[in-house]
């Protein structure tokens, strides 16, 4: 380059990667101050009640640990998460491989199956409740067909989570459906031409092409859809706020209540650190899995 020729350079072109790193720059610390800040209440005895504080080492960590209230929200956490990944990642997958000819059947039903997709938590949360009312349910009208009366839904602990769960599955498969579909018609097509020409059944194809070209899009919505599970509050909360009971009182649940039902919000902070760092170690294995996968699919579609 010339001498002189970096000082011909309007500035407003020599400040245009400080504007492209800017916006990750501020999301940044816009989440590593929250962040920090919760690690340092996490060793205070900071209340609402009380504004004035001081360290209180690991008093708040060595609370949460040894109660019975923490490992049965971990325990809730864990059943929760890894029950409504399980299921929206089965009906997901197995709803996308059966809309993947493009037909106007499957377009129709595509459309309706994103519609769950528009709908807020609580909003759905309002609309089965509506729907397993035992007076004007729909679904408990269904059920009076197999002599099946008054079905406790979320009244009862044997079945609120079967309920969460439930409309939990109705909200977020559409999301597990669309990545996969997605990923099915991206998949490269010379290979199942001739795997066809040299008559290969459908059950070969999709173990040895299908499945293996499609595992790095199923992974990515393996991650968002664990994260999101593992963290749920929306439907829990507007479902029956943790209830009947303990039954449903996930960790997020229980750090919010501990922080602002009854105020005390350094006691809140260990329960939500402890679960990021599950989320984030978990969401490290899934991303590299996901690569790993990912360069095994481009050698086998190359």
């Amino acid at each position: 380059m010339p001498k002189g020729y970096a000082s011909e350079i309007p500035g407003y072109i020599r400040r245009r990667p400080y504007y492209i790193i800017a916006p990750g720059l501020i999301i940044l610390i816009g989440i590593m101050i929250p962040f920090a800040v919760a690690i340092f209440l996490s060793f205070t005895n900071f209340s609402f009640r009380n504004p004035k504080f001081s360290l209180v080492g690991f008093k708040n960590w060595i609370r949460m640990f040894s109660s019975k209230v923490f490992w049965h929200a971990l325990f809730i956490t864990l059943l929760y998460g890894i029950g409504a990944t399980t299921v929206q990642m089965l009906l997901g997958t197995g709803i996308a491989l059966l809309l993947k000819k493009d037909t106007l059947y499957g377009r129709i039903l595509k459309v309706l199956f994103t519609f769950p997709l528009m709908v807020a938590p609580a909003i759905a949360v309002l609309i089965w409740q509506l729907m397993t009312s035992n007076s004007v349910g729909v679904l408990e009208k269904l059920l009076n067909l197999f002599n099946i009366y008054g079905f406790p839904w979320a009244a009862s602990h044997k079945t609120a989570l079967f309920t969460a769960l439930l409309i939990d599955t109705w909200v977020n498969t559409p999301f597990v459906l669309l990545l996969v579909l997605a990923g099915i018609q991206s998949l490269p097509k010379s290979p199942f031409e001739a795997a066809a020409v040299d008559g290969a059944n459908s059950w070969f194809i999709f173990k040895t092409l299908t499945l293996p070209l499609l595992k790095p899009f199923m992974y990515i919505a393996l991650l968002f859809r664990l994260m999101a599970s593992l963290q749920e509050f929306g439907i829990i909360f507007a479902l029956s706020k943790g209830g009947p009971g303990d039954s449903l009182m996930n960790i997020s649940l229980t750090s919010y209540i501990n922080g602002f039902i009854y105020q005390k919000l350094a006691a809140s902070m260990p329960y939500l650190l402890v679960l990021w760092v599950f989320i984030y170690f978990t969401a490290r294995f899934l991303v590299k899995r996901q690569r790993l996968l990912a360069k095994q699919a481009a050698g086998l579609s190359a």
